[in-house]
């Protein structure tokens, strides 16, 4: 694949031109890696090419030298030790004759690189390794860049997190050590079932499916037991870098990431039960359901292009999912008002909303009523400044660059917020792998600029509001009935809807 990429550069740099498709490739590389997602494989393996085709000093890029140098420091280069890039073998000796302020500047150095550009390089993981090895693990929290936070929570858990260590961070394994780092900073140790449940997944021996399916998809440069366990660490540290490939699989990759971000022991409790026992458990509506008696769902092959975790958890869930839709057939209304509270979790709303009649799969006459409880369910103007409390589960209708329907997709709101501009924006989490989109008419997803962190995606609550189609809320009055809602803003929004995934939906329109 490296050659055929190669020579893909090389065609490229030939027809269209060294700074051009350099300078952009380097910009979407950036891009990308401000949404910290969990898998980076491609891009290292574009990094690596940039760094191959500079070597060769055919023409210049300008401006995007900076951008490139950076990207290839932090994979090659991060500190002054392997400043070369001599080898594992040749930097672990280098590391020997360190004295300790030396060792130090290594560890800031790491933790620097890693935490400024979002990849961890191979030296990183091999330098944790080394002072595990060397009694020098007082250098762990500034390999990892903890705050205060992170570093209460290693030495509360020492003796777990020095294990994950030596057990899942390998070379092979090495941006799991972002995972890692960030799992710490979110404190989720104080949660009394976690340790115990990463404990359990130290010692977990995946089942031949597993093993099978991990092995198909990542080879054997290290056992499924460790990628599994590297996964796991990975995933809890990053909810939201929780990516679902080129399946369609966007519901299971959303409830990964929910419960890695609200519920992470149940996330933990699922993870052991598919890869032990090739199964997993839930219920609906008062049936248990068990994945292991379902037909395959939509994801009927190995979702070979994503973390270890959506690797063994996703088909178990992709038929659950399905089996509950089955069992919804016949209410004549959209299936999700019922599966997204007992799929997910307890804390989905029970009030759900929908902009489309199901009958007709026109939008609904009464589509401003459905938009004033949007408002007044998510609005801190409208709603009496109350803040999202747990992540929701909606559905937006997504459209492309030109404003057309595309289809129906999952995602997650997260929390509601004024940006740096004074502008009200919905911050929510899409489990497509880039969630920097173009929806047309002027509707464009950001990822960063605008008060976004890491792996949150986001647009003015307008924009968001005109393609959202379904959403949940709390039953819960709140009192806020006497706000005037912005009727105005209302009929903007209906007309964005209007000239886009509701352009042949409208409810006059036979």
């Amino acid at each position: 694949m490296g050659d055929g990429l190669q020579a893909l550069f090389r065609y490229l740099l030939e027809h269209i031109g060294f700074e051009n498709i350099l300078g952009s490739l380097i910009e979407e590389i950036w891009r990308i890696l401000a949404q910290r997602p969990i898998q980076v494989d491609g891009v290292k393996t574009m990094v690596t090419q940039i760094a191959l085709t500079l070597t060769e000093g055919v023409g210049n890029i300008g401006e995007a030298l900076l951008g490139s140098d950076r990207l290839i420091s932090a994979l090659f280069s991060p500190t002054q030790g392997c400043l070369d890039d001599p080898g594992m073998e040749v930097y672990l000796l280098r590391l020997e004759v360190m004295d300790f302020p030396t060792l130090q500047r290594e560890a800031y150095g790491f933790s620097r690189a890693m935490l400024d550009v979002g990849l961890v390089s191979d030296y990183h993981a091999g330098y944790l390794r080394w002072l595990l090895q060397h009694e020098q693990s007082q250098l762990i929290p500034d390999a990892l860049g903890l705050s205060s936070t992170g570093l209460d929570a290693l030495r509360t858990y020492q003796d777990l997190i020095h294990k994950l260590i030596e057990e899942a961070i390998h070379p092979q394994t090495a941006q799991t050590v972002y995972g890692l780092a960030m799992l710490l900073e979110r404190g989720i140790l104080y949660s009394p079932p976690i340790a115990p449940g990463l404990w359990r997944q130290l010692n977990l021996q995946p089942s031949a499916q597993a093993k099978t399916a991990l092995q198909t998809a990542y080879g054997d440069e290290v056992t499924p037991r460790v990628r599994l366990l590297a996964g796991v660490i990975s995933v809890l540290g990053q909810p939201l870098g929780v990516g679902q490939g080129n399946n369609p699989t966007c519901q299971s990759a959303r409830a990964i990431s929910m419960w890695s971000y609200n519920d992470p022991d149940f996330l933990l409790h699922l993870i052991a039960q598919a890869a032990r026992f090739d199964n997993i458990q839930m219920n609906f509506e008062g049936q248990l359901i068990a994945s292991a008696e379902l037909p395959p769902g939509l994801a009927s092959d190995i979702p070979l292009d994503t973390d270890p975790v959506s690797i063994v958890l996703v088909p178990h869930l992709d038929r659950v999912y399905h089996a509950m839709g089955e069992a919804c057939v016949g209410r004549g209304e959209d299936p999700h008002r019922w599966i997204n509270p007992e799929f997910h979790g307890w804390w989905v709303g029970r009030e759900f909303f929908i902009a489309v009649d199901v009958a007709t799969g026109k939008m609904k006459q009464d589509y401003t009523h459905y938009l004033a409880q949007f408002y007044r369910s998510y609005h801190p103007l409208y709603n009496g400044n109350q803040p999202v409390i747990h992540p929701q589960p909606a559905g937006i209708a997504v459209t492309d660059s030109n404003a057309q329907f595309v289809g129906w997709h999952a995602i997650t709101l997260l929390r509601v917020a004024l940006d740096q501009g004074e502008v009200m924006r919905v911050y929510f989490y899409n489990p497509n792998n880039d969630s920097g989109q173009d929806w047309g008419n002027g509707v464009v997803v950001s990822t960063h600029g605008h008060g976004e962190r890491f792996g949150e995606a986001s647009l003015p609550f307008p924009e968001l509001a005109s393609r959202l189609y379904i959403f949940h809320d709390e039953s819960i009055p709140m009192q806020t009935d006497m706000i005037e809602l912005p009727t105005e803003e209302f009929d903007q929004v209906q007309d964005m809807a209007l000239k886009s995934w509701a352009a042949l939906r409208h409810p006059t329109v036979a």
